[in-house]
């Protein structure tokens, strides 16, 4: 039988048999659709994580307080330190020839009132450089003020966000509002910038870090960033770094340094491992649809043992009959491979329409992987019904007997 009779004797079986053929092209899509709805969700999370750390660049080492020493897997994000790192600290790391910029940073939520408007905030007590190191604009007014660290000052900058629920339509440059027992003044206004390095840039606060200490009564840095020399290795001033610190805590090393290479590293291992998991719990579905394929061929076996005497009654071969059950399977799988991935790829589209700002990514392994699966368990599972077909006796057959 030529390829072209026995797809257009298919196609009529199919259009025959509508009902049938609906749930076995729904089974299939569905299976399809899932394996690249989350894969594109895992992708895209990990495209969106690891572009929010690469904004660090690699030049800037990130210092937190305690020492943890690591084998394996993300580094520490929290540190168990016996003494804190002080804006002392920090001032003398600013003057190593090998770092070109440092920023420290205090992290705490805040109660902070405006008129009848209160809201508990994050607020990110740090400096001017800051801004710079991670690349933070304003889209009104301007950034802190270049001052000393260790002084005080009562100007803050807002988050789009926070700039939105306690001043409303109201104008938010120039005006006064209270942080815990303090008073700050609105000097700008942040891009919309969203989630930073796990923090939701569109909901804080940034003040003075002295001014911050004030506030939640701390002398310690939650994290320090520090920006190495253009002429000099980054591995150079990490050993600066540590030689210094080990020096100013009396011999102690107390403080761990994570650099971004490493942190995208852990994270996009994760991240990858969990992409792949979820592709593979939503690969089960196709099985799923497979199975489906079977009962529906043996059902249309045990329908057509009839039609099936005749074809070897007319001469054709075992072959030629497994060949037909066998390619009815493969053009329900791919039809429905098809309407999946045009399911698929619509959903990550509509995704993407409502949030703008996570990259919804579809790998060309992922669809490849999805209709290579579709196809292989459409054969498989076909297979027997066909071959079932194929040893039928053709006499047999005829009266309606399937042995």
């Amino acid at each position: 039988m030529r390829a072209a009779d026995l797809l257009q004797f298919n196609l009529r079986l199919l259009l025959r048999q509508r009902f049938r053929t609906l749930m076995s092209l729904l089974a299939m899509a569905v299976g399809v659709a899932a394996v690249l709805l989350l894969t594109g969700l895992g992708e895209g999370a990990r495209q969106f994580v690891l572009n929010e750390f690469s904004l660090l660049g690699n030049d800037v080492l990130i210092m937190l307080p305690g020492r943890k020493e690591t084998t394996g897997g993300i580094p520490p994000l929290t540190g168990e330190g016996t003494r804190d790192i002080t804006l002392d600290d920090v001032q003398a790391l600013g003057q190593l020839p090998s770092v070109r910029r440092i920023a420290p940073l205090i992290v705490g939520n805040a109660q902070t009132h405006v008129g009848g408007r209160s809201r508990e905030l994050l607020t990110l007590g740090t400096s001017a450089l800051f801004f710079d190191l991670r690349d933070l604009g304003v889209r009104q007014g301007r950034m802190l003020p270049d001052i000393p660290l260790d002084r005080a000052a009562s100007v803050c900058v807002l988050g789009a966000g926070a700039r939105q629920e306690l001043f409303a339509q109201q104008p938010a440059l120039g005006q006064w509002l209270r942080i815990g027992d303090r008073r700050f003044r609105v000097i700008g206004i942040l891009d919309d910038r969203g989630e930073s390095l796990g923090m939701d840039m569109r909901n804080t606060i940034l003040i003075p870090v002295a001014s911050a200490q004030q506030i939640f009564n701390t002398r310690g840095m939650f994290r320090v960033f520090v920006q190495h020399q253009p002429g000099s290795s980054l591995e150079r001033a990490r050993q600066d770094i540590l030689a210094l610190m080990q020096e100013r805590h009396g011999g102690e090393k107390d403080v761990t340094l994570i650099t971004q290479d490493a942190l995208l590293g852990a994270f996009d291992d994760v991240l990858r491992l969990l992409t792949l998991g979820v592709a593979a719990i939503a690969a089960i579905s196709l099985l799923v649809a497979g199975i489906l394929i079977m009962n529906i061929t043996l059902i249309s076996v045990s329908q057509r043992t009839r039609e099936i005497g005749l074809l070897k009654a007319l001469g054709a071969s075992a072959n030629t009959v497994r060949i037909l059950f066998i390619s009815e399977a493969l053009q329900l799988a791919l039809l429905g491979s098809l309407l999946g991935a045009i399911t698929g790829y619509s959903l990550l589209a509509l995704g993407h329409w409502f949030f703008p700002l996570l990259p919804f990514v579809v790998s060309s392994w992922a669809l490849g992987a999805a209709w290579a699966i579709a196809i292989l368990t459409a054969t498989l599972f076909a297979w027997l019904p066909a071959s079932r077909a194929a040893a039928m006796a053709p006499v047999l057959a005829l009266h309606g007997q399937a042995r």
